[in-house]
């Protein structure tokens, strides 16, 4: 019984070390290749973002086409992949009349740096600066949307600096309660260094928000998305996807998904 109990923390302190030691590999799947985004983005262009710590990060902005609603879209993806894998939602959004500026983080598309949770905070603050700056769009007509870990980032800007709505597609509640869910024989809370809670900050958000989830979400459980709602300090709508799960098209850059956006804009305009 000893050796058994011996076995078991030896190795509960080694997968708990490795988590420690490789967990940002463990949490960011950056990609480095990119298309020209001329030709995969009508009217795109490379714009280079400025954070307070000193990167000069790549991220692509599009004006919007046909009928201008003088709205922008600020994108947070989420973990894994680069702006080109969110190019087929800019494309709907541009159609449907707004600005989009497809965030990437540091170490991802090429960009320096390496990602961490303080780290992508810079990265998102810059991207609502360029918007404001340099596109000069007003604060209040920015819709910040964040998808997945891209929720967490924007929630906090959002207290930091207010937009004029917030969309969360996929949100947790925060990063340890989905590692936890996925790797529930591991201390997960006590070791992780980036943390990105969302219910916590998102009660001090009272900007109208929407949040959008697939209801066969294998990644994030549907549960976390619907805490997240439940404790915003705003106006909520909520949009469940039927049987969609975390990277189904239906949640990249589907009607129902696409439809959500139009209609916070709309409840932004009025409001």
């Amino acid at each position: 019984m000893v050796r058994t109990l011996i076995g078991v923390l030896a190795v509960v302190l080694v997968l708990g070390g490795a988590m420690w030691g490789l967990q940002r590999r463990l949490i960011y799947f950056p990609e480095q290749d990119l298309p020209p985004v001329g030709t995969v983005l009508p009217g795109g262009r490379e714009v280079t973002l400025h954070t307070a710590d000193g990167l000069a990060l790549t991220s692509w902005f599009a004006p919007p086409r046909g009928t201008d609603r003088r709205m922008a879209v600020l994108v947070a993806p989420g973990n894994g992949g680069n702006r080109a894998g969110r190019v087929p939602l800019a494309r709907r959004l541009t159609a449907a009349g707004f600005a989009v500026l497809l965030l990437d983080y540091r170490g991802y598309g090429g960009n320096p740096g390496s990602p961490s949770e303080q780290g992508l905070a810079l990265d998102a603050r810059a991207a609502r600066r360029h918007l404001v700056e340099q596109a000069g769009v007003a604060p209040g007509r920015v819709i910040y949307y964040g998808e997945s870990l891209g929720a967490a980032v924007l929630t906090r800007l959002a207290v930091e600096h207010p937009p004029g709505g917030l969309l969360l597609r996929s949100p947790f509640t925060d990063l340890a309660s989905v590692a936890r869910h996925h790797y529930p024989f591991l201390p997960v809370r006590a070791l992780l260094r980036d943390h990105f809670p969302v219910v916590a900050p998102i009660r001090g958000v009272t900007v109208p928000t929407t949040v959008v989830y697939g209801s066969g979400d294998s990644v994030v459980p549907p549960g976390q998305s619907r805490a997240v709602a439940a404790a915003a300090g705003g106006p909520v709508e909520v949009v469940v996807v039927a049987g969609a799960d975390h990277n189904d098209p239906a949640l990249l850059d589907g009607a129902e998904l696409v439809a959500a956006v139009v209609e916070l804009a709309g409840r932004v305009t009025t409001g």
